[in-house]
């Protein structure tokens, strides 16, 4: 799966090769690798065994450095299987996407080659079962990331791309700092094996110090308050198809590292820092829809937005119970499926208009780009969280989950995080509906010629937000699709919290 985009990639770099596709066949180029990358992820659900989703499956463990225990260890269970189709299927619309809606900047084949770069890093650190391994992927991502953001970002794209790339380095340092504490005092880099002992031979004090840096490290690309402040420049500035892998996949890079790899392997150090974390994810909750109402650029709403949506993903694994974990991980499924439609969405509004500000969008897009505007509203209502949507159940089992935490934990404080989430849910509501009643409804702007002359969607936008529209339709119906697989594997990793 990862040798597919490896080699795609690698190709790219060879100049003036008589092989490689030409600037006007870029756009199928990648179109098609991603598509058959895409191909492989879904053969591996279908080579998947959901009667026993515990299990890393699929897996390919051989030597890599054996005086130091480290191993290439790739393999996927019901935690991580979710994600790795979420991360093909986001990077293959991108790619449709893109195809006849190139950012500005051109150098195609730079980004072409750059995605599937970043692919590679997103896949690898879904399937990592080594820690160093799980580091390295997670690294990856990092310079193309600021890369696309350079090159093809907005006209703050400098400051916005260093201050990402600042925030996540510090981020990767406290990271790995956590995980070699955690491995050295356990004696080994596997992830299964440290999940398997929940901390046995690690001590009280080495947990609590390995889980705080993880949680700090994880939480830079979570991204959880106050750490989140690189978030809303790197959205607003990135193009199209970073902000939808930015927000799709790289925010739940650090949520699913705390799941995989912080909360198994130091429970002690979890229980301990579980009230801190509950409260920075209230916090994000509340702080990103207020900071939402105060917006007026559409991309910087939507990327505040993220801040409180993954507050959510936070909070329930702050709960350390079943309930509250396989919450974060339907949310982290559900965010990445309504918020890359309300990128897509974003964008095209932005190449249609020549601006994200709210203001000089105006209103009554219903009238003058009606299926732009009937796509924008399904993205925005799903993202409020409307029962029957894909976003009600994350925010739903997160808020039931702090309602009754673990038995080592507070239940007043839960509770009481409970209560300030479900204020932000209400807030959440309010930013969305002020949005719509600003740009879908009332008068269209003033010059009405222009507005009338919004061109339709085209066959390739289509193409890249009817599945995600699909998929938030199935998952929020028919919430079995995903619990069905993350239940047994949750209730296995981290059945030594007790």
């Amino acid at each position: 799966m990862m040798a597919i985009p490896a080699c795609a990639a690698l190709a790219l770099l060879v100049p003036r090769a008589r092989f490689l596709p030409d600037d006007a066949s870029l756009g199928r180029f990648g179109i098609l690798v991603s598509g058959a990358t895409l191909l492989v992820g879904l053969s591996a659900v279908t080579a998947f065994d959901f009667s026993d989703a515990s299990r890393a499956q699929l897996s390919v463990n051989r030597t890599w450095e054996s005086s130091i225990g480290l191993r290439f260890h790739l393999g996927v269970d019901g935690i991580s299987l979710p994600l790795v189709v979420l991360t093909a299927l986001l990077t293959f619309l991108c790619f449709v996407y893109t195809y006849r809606h190139p950012p500005a900047g051109g150098r195609l084949r730079l980004l072409t080659a750059l995605l599937l770069v970043l692919e590679i890093g997103m896949l690898g650190t879904f399937v990592a079962l080594d820690l160093i391994l799980f580091f390295v992927f997670f690294e990856v991502v990092l310079l193309p990331m600021f890369a696309v953001i350079l090159i093809w970002g907005g006209a703050d794209r400098r400051a916005a791309a260093t201050k990402f790339i600042l925030y996540t380095l510090l981020g990767s340092g406290l990271l790995l700092a956590g995980m070699l504490l955690i491995a050295v005092n356990a004696g080994t880099l596997d992830m299964t094996e440290l999940a398997r002992r929940h901390g046995a031979g690690v001590s009280h004090g080495v947990q609590i110090a390995g889980f705080l840096l993880m949680m700090l490290g994880f939480g830079v690309k979570a991204p959880m308050w106050p750490l989140h402040t690189w978030l809303p420049d790197a959205h607003t500035e990135a193009p199209t198809v970073g902000s939808v892998l930015l927000a799709g996949v790289l925010l739940k890079m650090g949520t699913y590292g705390l799941v995989r790899i912080a909360v198994p392997s130091a429970p002690d150090g979890a229980r301990s820092c579980a009230t801190a974390l509950g409260l920075l994810a209230v916090i994000g909750i509340v702080y990103g829809a207020l900071a939402c109402l105060a917006q007026t650029d559409l991309k910087r709403m939507i990327a505040y937005s993220s801040v409180g949506h993954m507050g959510f993903v936070l909070l329930g694994i702050a709960t350390l119970t079943p309930v509250g974990l396989n919450a974060a991980l339907f949310g982290n499924i559900a965010h990445g499926l309504i918020t890359g439609l309300l990128f897509f969405l974003a964008g095209s509004i932005k190449d249609r208009y020549g601006t994200g500000d709210l203001a000089r969008i105006g209103g009554g897009m219903l009238g003058t780009a009606p299926r732009l505007a009937s796509f924008l509203t399904f993205a925005s209502v799903a993202s409020l969280g409307l029962p029957g949507l894909a976003g009600f159940w994350g925010e739903m089992l997160a808020l039931l989950g702090a309602y009754k935490p673990d038995a080592g934990l507070s239940r007043p404080a839960f509770v009481t995080f409970m209560a300030f989430g479900g204020i932000g849910a209400v807030l959440t509501a309010a930013y969305f509906l002020r949005l719509l009643s600003k740009i879908t409804h009332g008068r269209p702007r003033a010059d009405a010629a222009e507005a009338a002359a919004v061109a339709a969607p085209t066959v390739y936008e289509y193409a890249a937000w009817v599945p995600l529209v699909a998929l938030t339709l199935l998952v929020g119906l028919w919430p079995k699709t995903l619990l069905a697989v993350t239940s047994e594997p949750v209730r296995a990793l981290f059945g030594g919290l007790g």
